[in-house]
């Protein structure tokens, strides 16, 4: 196209067939630019999107946790599934819940902190003791393929199986019983994450760990504050780190008997 055809466009084509394309495809070019985003019928429609990203945001970015990944993973879940009935506007708040049985799920903040400070690698292999409402198992495995959960509460345990269900984690692997034994057939798991306050760490768990393993948990006095801290398993030694001050419902089973 010459000068004069590059200043007024198609108008300045003089054959009248080649101006009817040009403006056919222009005219479709502007129609697909000016139309907005449609939802289709039966497409399905998320209303928590934008809270969950305003969660992120301010209740777990502006605090510091700053991996990639658990902020992903944070924004995908979708938290208010794994509440209660009639809680679903709360799910996105800066506070546990109740779940029933005496349970809670915990605090946003403290699933994005406690899953951010087990450093788990790609294909990981995590086992979290206390399942709750299966959120935090989520979360976990919107990270690694390989993600063990065991909650000791029957009801808890067959309300969170059908969850996980219903949103398509096939990569977890739930069971019913006391968390405090481990996953003995599963092991050895480069992770563990407890749930739930105990004022000893578990022989069991630590036996379960990989060399250079973390396994993170609330310890302390289960009926009063607790500390947050990660143990790294270095061959027959073992490291612990303070991370902060938690409350958290208190392990039951043989962790209670164990006192």
């Amino acid at each position: 196209m010459d000068a004069a055809g590059l200043r007024h466009g198609f108008l300045s084509d003089p054959s009248p067939g080649w101006t009817m394309k040009r403006f056919n495809r222009l005219f479709a070019v502007l129609f697909l630019v000016s139309i907005p985003a449609v939802v289709f019928p039966g497409e399905p429609v998320d209303p928590y999107r934008k809270k969950r990203g305003e969660m992120v945001r301010t209740q777990i970015q502006d605090r510091g946790i700053t991996d990639k990944r658990v902020l992903s993973a944070m924004k995908r879940v979708p938290r208010h599934r794994f509440v209660p009935e009639g809680l679903e506007d709360k799910a996105y708040g800066d506070h546990p819940l109740p779940i029933g049985e005496g349970q809670t799920i915990s605090q946003p903040y403290i699933v994005a902190l406690m899953t951010e400070k087990l450093s788990l690698d790609p294909g990981a292999k995590v086992l979290e003791i206390g399942t709750g409402s299966g959120y935090q198992a989520a979360v976990l495995a919107e990270i690694t393929p390989h993600v063990y959960t065991i909650e000791i509460k029957e009801k808890l345990y067959k309300k969170a199986s059908k969850i996980l269900k219903e949103l398509d984690y096939t990569n977890i692997k739930i069971r019913s019983g006391d968390g405090y034994f481990g996953w003995e057939e599963a092991q050895p798991f480069d992770a563990v994450m407890i749930t739930a306050a105990v004022d000893h760490i578990p022989p069991p768990l630590l036996k379960q760990l990989k060399d250079g393993g973390r396994l993170i948990l609330p310890l302390g006095n289960p009926f009063s504050y607790q500390n947050l801290v990660r143990v790294t398993k270095r061959g027959e030694d073992y490291t612990i780190d303070q991370i902060c001050g938690v409350l958290f419902v208190p392990m039951t089973g043989h962790a209670l008997d164990a006192r």
